[in-house]
């Protein structure tokens, strides 16, 4: 028995090593599509960099008003210097056994594009000077040379979950999570706010097969439950379309409500668009600073 075991996890070794080179080389191809129009996550705060003169608000201390700069114009200005801490984002995406599914060989699975994502996003965040770190632990915040490696490593070498649970990261560090997200709304719910308890905001990014979306099915068809769930057997598919996407519809509606509640943002990616897409709005919504924060 203890042999069996090691073989595979040797075996499951040497599918992880395998793919670690060509999911790191798709990452890093993605990211350099858009970093040419990235200009990274810059904010006001404690540094030595210059960053921008503002006018002057009701509560700015006298002595942070940059009088030569006022003495120009009839206004006043304050001098904003640049955050020079670099700030931690975690990562997580969701494993389970409903991503590894496609509706067609020539589309990526859901948990292979959240994959590509979530790594191609960390190689810009790494280029910023900010730190990257799984929510599971497996990988603690890191920065530096060879931190995109160690990065994909951890995050293939992670077991499967459905929903993330609360990790030890800093005080207002910010998570990006990648799942379909189609499990029971109030499971999410209990997970977000678990998350939300430590001061930290949150990016979720819905990944959904196109099938998944439209559900295209005619005639009769068996519909298999990914996780255990049961078979439905569907004389006409085409007559559940309607009733099928109105529920979809309303389960987004519930997760686009649970995340403004808490101030975080949410949205939907298809694994037949562009991943550039998805990343470039990713990284927007993570350079777009927030207030009491930092």
């Amino acid at each position: 028995m203890k042999q069996e075991s090691t073989t595979a996890a040797e075996s499951q070794a040497s599918q992880l090593a395998a793919r670690l080179p060509q999911l790191l080389l798709a990452a890093e191809r993605v990211a350099a599509a858009i970093s040419g129009g990235v200009h990274g996550r810059r904010r006001s705060g404690t540094g030595e960099t210059f960053w921008q003169f503002r006018h002057s608000q009701a509560g700015d201390p006298a002595t942070s008003i940059d009088w030569r700069q006022s003495a120009r114009t009839q206004d006043l200005f304050v001098r904003e210097t640049e955050w020079s801490a670099a700030q931690t984002v975690g990562l997580w995406r969701d494993g389970s056994a409903s991503m590894a599914w496609r509706s067609s060989r020539q589309l990526p699975e859901k948990r292979e594009r959240a994959e590509l994502l979530l790594l191609a996003l960390g190689a810009l965040l790494l280029k910023g000077g900010e730190k990257v770190a799984l929510l599971s632990g497996a990988l603690p915040p890191t920065t530096g040379g060879g931190a995109l490696a160690r990065l994909a490593a951890a995050l293939l070498g992670e077991k499967p979950k459905s929903l993330p649970t609360p990790g030890r990261l800093p005080r207002h560090a910010e998570m990006v999570l990648v799942s379909d997200f189609l499990m029971p709304l109030d499971e999410i719910n209990t997970a977000l706010r678990g998350l939300a308890a430590g001061g930290a905001t949150g990016h979720l990014l819905q990944v959904l097969d196109p099938a998944e979306e439209s559900l295209p099915y005619e005639g009769r068809i068996r519909f298999s439950g990914c996780e255990g769930e049961g078979d439905i057997l569907a004389r006409r598919a085409e007559d559940l379309r309607g009733s099928y996407q109105r529920r979809l519809a309303a389960h987004r509606d519930g997760l686009a409500a649970m995340t403004s509640a808490l101030g975080w943002s949410f949205a939907t990616h298809h694994t037949d668009q562009p991943p550039q897409t998805a990343l470039l709005a990713l990284h927007v919504r993570l350079s777009t600073p927030r207030s009491g924060t930092r």
